[in-house]
Order: structure tokens, then sequence, then C-alpha cells
């Protein structure tokens, strides 16, 4: 386990829980059980590419802890997945889970790909050879996997497929994430961006600021999250200036055609060829004088380097941990109000646990219930970090921690331990 320590966001998170466990006086027998996962399986996936030859790639699932309910979190089709990611990432599952009131654990999956190599026929195989090696792990009582970077709705189709061939019956609460057609439910694709722009009204009431069309955004990130509260922070009046991919981005202080962005984006074309004329780097992005700033792709994007010069007023999370502990310190000390990773970008797991439950009740709600519901349980878990925030005189981050810490160690403490 030493290893995990050497990971950023790893350290980051042990870092923010100590942090908050110091400030709230946490029992230290529960801080002792919270620093490491209960579980972790690495596995080998060996797949044959279209050429005819086989390659392996490796795969990780870990689950940190589930003492609230079964283990939740995405499964992660990245270049830089490894063990220590997939463990910081199931770390940050299970205080998110905890903070918005859900009855599930944290949990995270992944293997190391790029997956833009691989032909469609190729994501197959190795989405479903994955789901045969983990298949021990998980199921709709034990631990529920879910799209994330790189995998979406039909990544979860034929790993739902997979596991139920092996089962010999469709079991469609193994995942969430999935296409409506196959029991996947309303509003789960642009649930995480919906919550990171319920996120940011709620933090902009609270600071008594109105966001209107002199409201500059910049969205770090405009894909599965960034390009759905983009448009409903243009929904509540804002002007979204800047957005930005892998190829880089574009600015307009004027604002950007919203829409074509949107389209252009999700003809798969890059944002570096939009507007040739407007490109900055995606750096560039993180430091432009704008009044929200949303880093919704991944993490360790803002650090002690570069925060002195971020300079917007509201910073949303919507990646997980886009800032670094260091960052979060600096750029809190310059006046910026941070919406934490574990509230701002709860949206997702919300809305998967509502598909969980209909899935197993074979039962629907429509797409006005689910945001109605969304909307109720995020402004509660946010309220509740308020409080926290006022009452332990600590930044957002360590406050949403707190509000999560206080449910889980109650829980832990009542179940117990075993042997006892």
């Amino acid at each position: 386990m030493d290893n995990l320590l050497d990971n950023v966001l790893y350290q980051d998170a042990i870092g923010q829980l100590e942090s908050a466990a110091s400030a709230m006086n946490l029992d230290p027998n529960i801080l002792d059980r919270l620093r490491y996962p209960k579980r972790s399986l690495t596995v080998s996936v060996p797949i044959r590419l279209d050429d005819g030859t086989v390659k392996t790639f490796l795969g990780y699932r870990v689950q940190h802890n589930m003492t609230i309910g079964p283990g939740k979190g995405g499964i992660r089709f990245h270049p830089n997945v490894d063990l220590a990611e997939t463990a910081a990432l199931a770390m940050l599952m299970t205080f998110k889970c905890a903070l918005v009131g859900l009855p599930l654990g944290g949990a995270k999956g992944g293997i190391k790909v790029d997956p833009r190599e691989l032909s469609r026929q190729e994501l197959q195989a190795l989405t479903r050879r994955y789901a045969t090696e983990i298949n021990m792990m998980v199921g709709p009582t034990v631990d529920i996997p879910a799209p994330d970077i790189g995998t979406d709705g039909q990544t979860m189709a034929w790993f739902l497929d997979t596991y139920s061939q092996l089962k010999g019956y469709t079991v469609p609460g193994v995942v969430t994430g999935k296409p409506i057609s196959v029991g996947g439910s309303l509003g789960r694709a642009e649930s995480t961006g919906k919550g990171v722009a319920f996120c940011v009204k709620f933090a902009a009431d609270y600071l008594n600021y109105k966001i209107n069309e002199n409201t500059k955004v910049a969205v770090h990130g405009f894909g599965k999250v960034g390009v759905p509260a983009a448009v409903d922070l243009a929904a509540q009046g804002a002007k979204i200036v800047a957005v930005s991919d892998v190829s880089g981005g574009v600015y307009d202080p004027n604002g950007l055609n919203l829409q074509e962005a949107v389209e252009w984006t999700k003809s798969g074309k890059l944002l570096a060829d939009l507007y040739p004329d407007k490109k900055i780097s995606n750096e560039e992005l993180l430091e432009l004088d704008v009044d929200i700033l949303v880093p919704a792709a991944i993490d360790g994007v803002v650090t002690k380097e570069n925060a002195p010069r971020v300079k917007a007023k509201i910073i949303a999370e919507g990646a997980n941990g886009p800032l670094t502990k260091d960052a979060v310190e600096i750029c809190t000390k310059n006046g910026a109000f941070i919406i934490p990773d574990i509230l701002c970008n709860a949206g997702g797991v919300i809305v998967s646990y509502f598909e969980w439950v209909q899935g197993l009740q074979n039962f629907f709600w429509d797409l006005d219930q689910i945001n109605s519901k969304l909307y109720s349980i995020l402004k509660e878990a946010f309220d509740n970090v308020i409080k926290c925030h006022e009452t332990y005189k600590v930044d957002m981050k360590q406050a949403a921690f707190i509000a999560a810490l206080q449910r889980l160690a109650n829980a832990m403490r009542v179940r117990g331990l075993f042997p006892a």
C-alpha cells in the first residue's frame, strides 16, 4: 500500500481527510481505517486486435469503504490509469456518496489505455474481458460501476450484457449510466454538468452575487461534464467566454457562440480548429480574468505554481481533484469561493443512484422528477457544507470532507469493527 502515497491525487485526498479529521476531532481509529482502501484488484486484460495480434492491458477495481452501502464508482479508460489513481478516486467516491446522503460506498475502476487508439470492436472486446475479470467484485448489491473518462453508455451496455451472460439472466442494476433502451435513467448523461450549474447557483446566492449577462465563465474540459454545465450556466444568464479540450481552447471576451461550440464538439472535432484566431492554451484558460471557472477535465490542473494567477471569483470543481491541496489554500486565501469536487460533481452519482433504484424496482421517473430530486439533494448537501464551513471556520474543501465524515463516522461507529 505504501506506493499509493507516491501519487499526488492520493496524497491530496489523504491530506484533505487528515485536515478535516483534525478540525472536527475525528476518532483516530476511524481515521486510520479510512486511510487505505478496503480491497483492490489488479487484472490483465488481453484482447485480440483487429490486425490479429494480441495485446494485454492492465485493469483495476478498488473498493475504498462500503460501510453505508454497496460500492459505487466509474470505470475510466485513460493512459494515466494506475492503482494509486484508482484508489484515490475510490476514496473520493466514499466521501462524495456520504456527503450527499446516498446509501452507497466508494469504489472506482479503470484500464490503462487510450481508447482513441482502439476500434469499436477492440473497445467492445476490452470492456467485455475486463467485465469478466472483475465480475466477482461487482453486482447490484455489491459494487455498481458507471461511466467515467473514456467510457460512456455503450461501454456500460457491453458491461451489462457480459455480466448478464455470466449470470444467465439480465441484471440491469449491475451498472448505471446505461442507454435508456436497456434500463438507463432520463437525465443521467447530463446530470454531472447540471449538478455543477446547480452548485454555482447555490454559491452565487450564498455570496449575494447576481448571475447575468456580465458574468464571464470559462470551462476547462468541454466534454461530458463541461458541455451541460456551460449550457445550464448560459441558461442562468451567464456569458461563456472560453472553453477547451485536449487540443487547447478558444476565447472571446464578448462571449462565444455556445451552440456552435457544442455542435462542433459533439461532431468529434477539436476546439483548436473551431476559431483559429481565438485559440488559447489550456493553461491560459485557467488564468483568464473571469467570474466563474469550471475545471471539468482531469485532476491536478491548478497547482501551487499557477494558482496565484487564477482570477475567478467562484471555482466549481467539475472534475475530481482539479485543484491540488496547495492550490485550494492559495485560491481561497486570494478570495476565491471554491465549490469542492465531492459536492460540485456529485450530480452524476446522485442520478446513478436514481437509475440503480429504478432498475431494482422496475419503475421509472420522468425527467422533471429526476431534476427536481437532483436539485433538492444537492441543495441540502450544499447547505450542510456551508454549515460546517461556518461552524468549524475552515475552507469549503475541508467543510465538505467534515460533512461527509460526520455521516460516515457515525455509520462506522454504529456498525463497529469485525471481529470485535
